[in-house]
């Protein structure tokens, strides 16, 4: 099993920045269901959204059109962490950001979609103003 915690969310006017953390606490025997960190969002009233992912090496990110050039993920496997700095914050970033989880495989899917990951935070809201 996998815990996550997020924290780092908060109030924003736009064109600022915010970094999202997400710790990651593995109760298995092996770290793999852990191998690919991902961050995901949903603004009232739609769907989750991919935003970024990565692999433990680092390797295999995807980070969503949104978003490109905006918002960078990285992870800190020392600290069992994964981050999204986000820049250039836009009000229709406003959501409330989850940190995912999943397996070897996870990051190595054409798409990001909510079905592919095991393992969920309980999410931190991002309110960016005009």
């Amino acid at each position: 099993e996998v815990q996550l915690v997020e924290s780092g969310g908060g109030s924003v006017q736009a064109g600022g920045s915010l970094r999202l953390s997400c710790l990651a606490s593995v109760y298995t025997s092996s770290t793999a269901s852990s191998d690919c960190m991902g961050w995901f969002r949903q603004a009232p009233g739609k769907e989750r959204e991919g935003v970024a992912r990565i692999d433990t090496g680092g390797s295999w990110p995807y980070v969503a059109d949104s978003v490109k050039g905006r918002f960078t993920i990285s992870r800190d496997n020392a600290k069992s962490t994964v981050y999204l700095q986000m820049s250039s914050l836009k009000p229709e970033d406003t959501a409330m950001y989850f940190c995912a989880a999943g397996w070897y495989e996870t990051c190595r899917q054409p798409t990001m979609t909510r079905a592919d990951f095991s393992y969920w935070g309980q999410g931190t809201q991002v309110t960016v103003s005009s």
